[in-house]
């Protein structure tokens, strides 16, 4: 039997968030706490293994005092037990920091065949998790990917890259991050959400990790976040001569350097 890890995030809901008019700034004082719609899908693909091969499915998050909220969530899609470290410094960790969290995590429980990650977070989106893991544990990783099978311990993942897809065989233990396009999320029945609830839950303290402050010193500092506003031009050309508007068109996007 296959033993499978799924990282995740409790992020802030996109849809709750406003911007304000006067200087752009977000407004997250009536968003509600989700998990990342990236983390959904590698949540959905260990649920997947875990029903076609009798895998083993645990979940990890590192996030701040709110966190324990996402438990009975996570449970309702699968996964059989979780772990999760509640810390406020959560907040204001970046990649390198979140990463030194979870490979201390994962470095106390017993080895795991995958360790599979979104894409990226909701939030911040830098894609770095997985390949940090890959490195801390000394284990390969696999990125983009877009299909995965699992044969005992051995993978085979299509990436898909910029131009081309790529398939790859790893013999695990592996870390991989899946792409949105692997699968469609289920959403929870009501018998499985009332079941999370009888599901295995264990909080890890950071202070029990054996970390250094160098490891939890953040390297990425987070100064502002606006949100994004297009500034249209709204030029209109419409001289009776369609010869002309199309010529004058072609003239502006020129002068703009897009053409």
């Amino acid at each position: 039997m296959s033993r499978i890890l799924v990282c995740y995030k409790w992020t802030l809901d996109e849809q709750d968030i406003k911007i304000n008019a006067d200087d752009q700034s977000l407004d997250t004082s009536r968003a509600k706490y989700t998990i990342s719609e990236y983390d959904k899908n590698a949540i959905e693909e260990a649920t997947r293994l875990l029903e076609a091969q009798g895998a083993n499915v645990d979940v990890l998050t590192f996030g701040n005092s709110k966190v324990k909220q996402s438990l009975k969530d996570v449970l309702s899609r699968g996964p059989e037990q979780a772990f999760y470290v509640a810390d406020d410094s959560a907040e204001s960790a970046d990649a390198y920091v979140t990463a030194n969290v979870l490979a201390g995590v994962i470095r106390k429980q017993a080895p795991y065949d995958l360790i599979i990650c979104g894409e990226g977070s909701a939030d911040a989106y830098n894609q770095q998790i997985a390949p940090r893991l890959g490195a801390l544990l000394d284990i390969p990783a696999l990125t983009y990917v877009s299909n995965l099978e699992m044969d005992g311990t051995t993978l085979r993942a299509t990436r898909k890259l910029a131009d081309c897809t790529e398939v790859a065989s790893v013999s695990g233990p592996a870390v991989i991050s899946v792409l949105p396009e692997i699968n469609k999320p289920r959403i929870p029945s009501l018998k499985q959400v009332l079941g999370a609830a009888k599901k295995p839950a264990t909080e890890i303290k950071l202070a029990d990790l054996d970390l250094t402050d160098s490891d939890l010193e953040v390297k990425t500092k987070r100064i502002e976040v606006k949100g994004f506003v297009m500034s249209r031009k709204n030029k209109i050309f419409n001289d009776s001569d369609q010869a002309k508007n199309v010529d004058q068109f072609i003239s502006s996007l020129a002068s703009e350097g897009l053409v």
